[in-house]
């Protein structure tokens, strides 16, 4: 038990968030503060479980609300975006979870990072838009990033043997190829929300599980694996493996591999995050590799699913253009979520966007969220001309 530690947990209501809380609960932690956008009723749930001192509500009707419902209870109620940068969310705590979903974590990341707080990061949009930023901040502050992603906690803990960055080879990525592997376009027109929805080894949110469908999720985490671990592009593989047993691996020079393995849960790398460099027993399932017996290995249908060649083009290429990757892919998701425009669309217009923007230097926050406008005026703009 860690009982003297201190944690915020941004994004609470989320899948990463419900799930960290739980596991900080166990592990005996005491809860700073929780944000959120708009769940009232859950976070009005968590507020009276976990008793935070403080608690955001990004959106301020939900706000509002909250505060009513909770006046009985001990815990400051603050309200607005602005609020989630707000360093008394982060001064008094040991470590911050920044699970929040898409490039609305981006700032709060800032702040975590400026306030010299250990940030154990599943926002994965802070590295998509502006790894550069984030990587410099975190060095100058002296910040450990400790990742919550399973693939890039596996290759965390891979490398964590002496030497082991001066003799890698290459990070091989795996993904699950989500509910759609093996399809090809032709069969991929007609796919509906619900569809795309349903993925065959993780239960996560909307969002993610969409990106999950198209892909786009492992071009980002090709980025994120660039910023966190210093790799050249070039050097990092993606193969798709449909048991989600191997998290991710590392090759060194001499050709030998070393792989992550667990059942894929979510709380694992949740906690190691939380207890790094320690490790603590944990009530998930044992991994019996007799019960697994077959462990598959293919390489991505890039024709089908473009979203990774996308990323790391934009990689490549630098600038803001990650963050129009990023921003037009949010709003072109939440289209499809609400079945405005097709499954394919999705990345079709990612590509276009790219096709179309003038690229700007990553020299300020301020240039991420004029490219980030951008891409979200051009998905609005590309939906009204259909």
């Amino acid at each position: 038990m860690i009982s003297n530690n201190i944690v915020t947990i941004m994004g609470s209501t989320g899948f990463i968030g419900r799930q960290a809380l739980d596991v900080a609960k166990q592990l005996g932690m005491k809860f700073l503060a929780l944000a959120a956008d708009k769940s009232v009723d859950l976070m009005e749930e968590q507020i009276r479980r976990f008793k935070p001192k403080y608690a955001v509500m990004s959106n301020l009707d939900a706000a509002k609300e909250l505060k009513i419902r909770v006046k009985d209870t001990n815990t400051e109620i603050l309200a607005g975006k602005n609020e989630l940068c707000n360093n008394t969310l982060f001064e008094k705590a040991d470590i911050v979870v920044n699970a929040i979903v898409g490039v609305a974590g981006f700032l709060p990341s800032i702040s975590i990072i400026k306030c010299k707080k250990k940030l154990a990061l599943a926002n994965k949009e802070s590295l998509v838009v502006a790894g550069e930023l984030i990587i410099k901040l975190a060095k100058e502050n002296k910040v450990q990033i400790l990742p919550i992603d399973s693939e890039h906690c596996a290759i965390f803990q891979c490398l964590e043997g002496k030497n082991s960055k001066e003799y890698l080879k290459k990070i091989i990525l795996t993904a699950s190829g989500g509910p759609f592997f093996g399809k090809c376009k032709n069969e991929l027109k007609n796919v509906k929300s619900r569809d795309a929805l349903k993925h065959p080894t993780w239960n996560m949110g909307a969002k993610i599980s969409i990106d999950s469908a198209t892909m786009m999720n492992k071009g980002f985490e090709l980025i994120e694996a660039h910023w966190l671990f210093d790799v050249d592009p070039t050097n990092i593989e993606i193969l798709v493996h449909r048991e989600s047993i191997v998290h991710s691996m590392v090759e060194f020079v001499d050709n030998s591999v070393i792989a992550n393995l667990a059942v894929p849960d979510m709380r694992l790398p949740i906690q190691y995050a939380l207890t790094y460099p320690k490790r603590y027993k944990m009530l998930v399932q044992k991994l019996e590799l007799s019960d697994v017996n077959k462990l598959t290995f293919f390489k991505p249908d890039y024709n089908t699913f473009g979203a990774i060649n996308i990323c790391k083009n934009a990689l490549n290429i630098g600038g803001t253009l990650p963050a129009v990757v990023n921003g037009v892919n949010e709003a072109a998701v939440e289209l499809f979520l609400e079945d405005r425009i097709s499954f394919l669309e999705i990345t079709e217009i990612v590509k276009k966007a790219c096709n179309e923007y003038k690229n700007a230097p990553l020299n300020s926050v301020e240039n991420v969220f004029s490219a980030d406008k951008w891409a979200r005026n051009f998905v609005k703009n590309y939906f009204a001309k259909k």
